[in-house]
């Protein structure tokens, strides 16, 4: 057996600036234990709890199963360990996989060359035992595996999600820097937001936090367009429980009503993509957008506002970041009563421009970028 067969226990990536909701996320969809650790969260479920928080999950990248877990102080003891798995349990020399590590305080200092003996021990198990080997597709496998090592003991797991829970399957186009969707997500967990209120984005790009808002109002499943998930490459994979899982969720999907859920751009392209990308999960055309500068808005009254402004390169803009930011600020204040804006600045010296006082403000890091979530009651 392996140890997630033992345990119940599995591992979800998580940004360290979201664990908060993210655990609170895991725990509503049945995880139990839940324990924030290094770069995630860990959690003890059953087989339909698993396949239910891949599915649904909006804030986690992936879902780990630890396979073995091992004392490991160098590279040769990591091959030769990883040679005892019985890989043909997950793929056959058919099938194409790959790796991905981290390391963290260990003797071993190259996180690739570890992901490189792990590859070699799965390559040549399959050469010694079957004669031929399985293919290495670093871009669409059909089997993750990852490795982290930390203080020298290492746990080779199995990716159940399959590739990153953050590629929903709805962005067909994209503007320059678009929002990461489980950035989106936790702007709209963050914002208290009932799917109730009108809410409106400004500055919509390609629809990135519409299509977010709108999965969250509908409660459609994050992974209702994902072709296939991790956990299906499981040994004790169980289609009939994948299938129950399916069917309920889709019986607990709410329409959204027209008007809801709106927004503007001033980029004629990017009110393109965001229709394109709308059309992947919005099949009522309920989300409405259309080409505006910000500033010829008449006024965007006892809404919830939530926007990721134009910054540095992506604002396409002459003026400077600080005029710009002033004039919105001034709009906020001026044309927005009864709302209440939630502000992603990606980057955080942009606040003081606006000459609003945040009643708080959330650091979210973007990309590298230390950026801050910022929310204003306007009267």
């Amino acid at each position: 057996m392996y140890l997630y067969q033992k345990s119940n226990l599995y591992f979800a990536q998580v940004a360290d600036d979201i664990k908060d909701i993210a655990e609170g996320e895991m725990r509503s969809l049945g995880a139990v234990e839940t324990r924030p650790t290094y770069r995630g969260i860990s959690f003890r479920a059953d087989l339909k709890t698993l396949y239910r928080i891949n599915y649904y999950s909006r804030l986690s990248s992936r879902i780990l199963a630890p396979l073995i877990q091992f004392d490991c102080h160098s590279e040769r003891y990591l091959y030769k360990t990883a040679l005892q798995i019985k890989w043909e349990d997950f793929l056959d020399p058919s099938r194409t996989f790959a790796v991905f590590s981290s390391l963290a305080n260990s003797s071993i200092k190259h996180s690739k060359y570890a992901a490189l003996c792990l590859k070699d021990a799965i390559v040549d198990y399959f050469k010694e035992h079957f004669g031929e080997r399985p293919s290495i597709d670093t871009n669409q496998p059909d089997i993750w595996f990852n490795l982290h090592v930390e203080n020298n003991e290492a746990t080779i797991s199995l990716d159940t999600s399959g590739g990153s829970l953050h590629r929903r399957g709805y962005r067909k186009d994209a503007v320059s820097a678009p929002m990461v969707e489980t950035l989106a997500a936790a702007i709209i967990q963050y914002s208290g937001w009932d799917g109730i209120k009108p809410i409106y984005d400004p500055f919509c790009g390609a629809g990135t936090l519409l299509c977010e808002a709108f999965l969250h109002a509908s409660n459609t499943p994050s992974g209702i367009l994902r072709k296939r998930f991790g956990f299906e490459r499981m040994p004790d994979f169980d289609n009939r429980i994948w299938s129950q899982v399916k069917t309920e969720a889709r019986e607990k999907i709410r329409p959204v009503a027209k008007g809801l859920i709106s927004g503007s751009d001033i980029s004629q392209e990017a009110i393109k993509y965001s229709h394109n990308n709308f059309s992947a999960i919005d099949h009522d055309s309920v989300i409405s957008v259309k080409k505006k500068d910000v500033f010829d808005i008449d006024a965007i009254n006892n809404r919830v506002i939530i926007c990721n402004p134009p910054y540095g390169i992506r604002s396409g803009r002459d003026e400077d970041m600080g005029g710009f930011y002033k004039k919105f600020g001034d709009f906020l204040k001026h044309r927005c009563n009864g709302s209440t804006a939630y502000v992603y600045f990606g980057e955080r010296e942009n606040i003081k421009y606006l000459g609003l006082k945040p009643s708080w403000k959330k650091p979210i890091s973007n990309g590298g970028l230390d950026g801050r979530l910022a929310r204003y009651e306007l009267y």
